[in-house]
């Protein structure tokens, strides 16, 4: 048991056979193709056994068992365990997903329901806790990575008004890291990001540059 009081750890199933279905995490939870685990993925590209989740005293433990089309987390793959984070998203050989809360206390009554930040009006819209992006009816799969979220959120919450680009640098690398970021490091992540919603939305360019100011998100009307 690793939860304190009354807070359970909850998997929400998202986008796949599974979605809308929850598990409290308070035992292992093996999931896979095979009839025997706990969360069943009756799909050919999911291995017999997959991954596991695992209740440890410092947290939640995700752990790929070997499988053939991957295990991944916020859009990177696993390579070796590690503990998950509020608001986490697990993709089963891209087949299912997941989104790890830490705590049950706070699950939305329809999981299927989203968070949106304002502007609550626009085209794009995000889920800051599962770190999903939908452009009209269409989500962003696979999940944005790490990084290309926090630079879609800090211009999301920002409404349309220009942030700098030192400002953006610290909200996405932090303070210890912020001072060894290049511009140019920078510039390959807001290309990635426009090149990720341009994927999602040709007809429209998402992140404007404003010269010698910074960027800004144009989030036209729904």
């Amino acid at each position: 048991m690793v939860t304190q009081g009354d807070e359970v750890p909850i998997l929400v199933a998202q986008m796949g056979p599974l979605n809308g279905q929850r598990w409290p995490v308070r035992t292992a939870l093996l999931v896979g193709r095979d009839p025997d685990c706990d969360i069943v993925i009756a799909e050919r590209q999911v291995s017999r056994h997959h991954a596991r989740f695992i209740p440890e005293p410092g947290g939640i433990i995700l752990e790929d068992m070997g499988s053939k089309n991957g295990t991944h987390r916020n859009g990177q793959q696993m390579l070796e365990k590690s503990y998950l984070t509020d608001g986490d998203v697990i993709q089963i050989a891209f087949v299912q997903q997941f989104v790890f809360l830490s705590s049950d206390a706070t699950l939305p009554l329809d999981a299927g329901e989203f968070e949106a930040q304002a502007p609550l009006s626009g085209r794009l819209k995000l889920e800051r806790r599962s770190r999903r992006v939908w452009i009209g009816e269409k989500e962003a799969l696979p999940p944005l990575s790490v990084s290309q979220f926090q630079l879609l959120e800090a211009l999301y919450a920002s409404q349309g008004q220009v942030v700098a680009r030192p400002n953006l640098i610290l909200k996405i690398w932090g303070e210890d890291q912020a001072i060894l970021v290049s511009e140019q490091a920078l510039d390959a992540l807001i290309r990635r990001l426009r090149e990720r919603l341009a994927g999602v939305d040709p007809s429209h360019e998402y992140i404007v540059t404003v010269r010698g100011h910074g960027l800004r998100l144009d989030n036209p009307p729904a």
